[in-house]
């Protein structure tokens, strides 16, 4: 085992029970003893890890990520910092304001924003997990579905290897793809954030995890500040929120990847006690970076 993460980079999970000289700085509000409802539809029958639930494993679905409501609060504050990155903007790609279909791959309760600013559009949110919020607006709805495997959409309808070949097949002449990735790197450009750092570990638990699971990882382009270290005060509002994302459920990020490689609930939580320990010092000037890419189907 040792072998193996020297040649990953991967600190082993001894190494932040030695650096960790007092108890978890918050709390673990996550139970063992909690559980998923018992509901009879199978969409609701979730995999436990260490007390999170996680989406069932069907057909080529894998996600590293929780699906509770503590995540779920995560992702809305992510949400938010990312529309601030964009300049208040939802998209970068120039859609007509009388699109008509929308589909929102893996999506989350945000899109609720984009139907609400096409209200002319039918917005449809698909994920393999159900994300629905209680109220949203009449033209959205949701549903569970794979990206992955065989669509049951109508080709030339949308406006977005082998996802994009897909969604090339359905997208309608004309229509617009957009996609928005963030890289699990993080990183520093004034040495603040070194290797061996619980922020300098972070990506490489994601890319080794992503090889054991046959995933490949591309480099992104923007730099999303963690923390108000920046100067420019746009850029420092954005931090903030951003270090928030990161601070409501990291656990919740890293639970999956760090069980996949073998590490107990007790080694998880002190590593992310040394995560928050580091976001709130102020001393690491830390930043990810993010790729937008939009495209658009010839009209013929």
């Amino acid at each position: 085992m040792a072998g193996a993460e020297s040649q990953t980079g991967i600190l082993p999970a001894e190494h932040w029970t030695t650096q960790a000289s007092d108890a978890p700085d918050m709390p673990d509000t996550d139970s063992e003893d909690e559980s998923t409802a018992s509901l009879t539809s199978r969409i609701y029958q979730y995999r436990s890890i260490n007390g999170r639930s996680f989406h069932a494993e069907r057909g080529d679905a894998q996600y590293w990520a929780s699906n509770d409501e503590t995540q779920g609060e995560s992702l809305d504050i992510n949400h938010h910092f990312c529309t601030l990155a964009l300049g208040g903007k939802l998209h970068l790609a120039p859609l007509s304001k009388d699109i008509e279909n929308v589909l929102d791959i893996g999506t989350g309760t945000d899109n609720s924003d984009f139907a609400d600013q096409y209200p002319k559009a039918t917005v449809i949110g698909t994920n393999i997990t159900p994300v629905q919020a209680v109220f949203v607006p009449p033209n959205l709805r949701f549903e569970i579905e794979d990206c992955n495997a065989d669509w049951t959409f109508a080709p030339n309808q949308f406006d977005f290897d082998q996802l994009f070949a897909r969604a090339y097949t359905h997208i309608k002449p004309g229509g617009w793809l957009e996609t928005h990735e963030m890289s699990a790197v993080i990183e520093s450009d004034d040495g603040t954030v070194s290797e061996s750092s619980a922020l300098g570990q972070w990506g490489k638990f994601f890319i080794e995890g992503g090889h054991k699971l046959g995933v490949s990882f591309e480099e992104k382009k923007i730099k999303m500040p963690i923390g108000t270290w920046p100067k420019d005060k746009d850029i420092k509002e954005q931090g903030l929120y951003s270090r928030a994302v990161l601070e409501q459920d990291p656990k919740g990020y890293i639970l999956f990847i760090t069980n996949t490689l073998g590490w107990t609930r007790e080694q998880i939580l002190v590593y992310v006690a040394q995560i928050r320990k580091e976001i709130r010092s102020g001393q690491h000037h830390s930043y990810y970076k993010q790729l937008v890419v939009w495209g658009r189907k010839p009209e013929s």
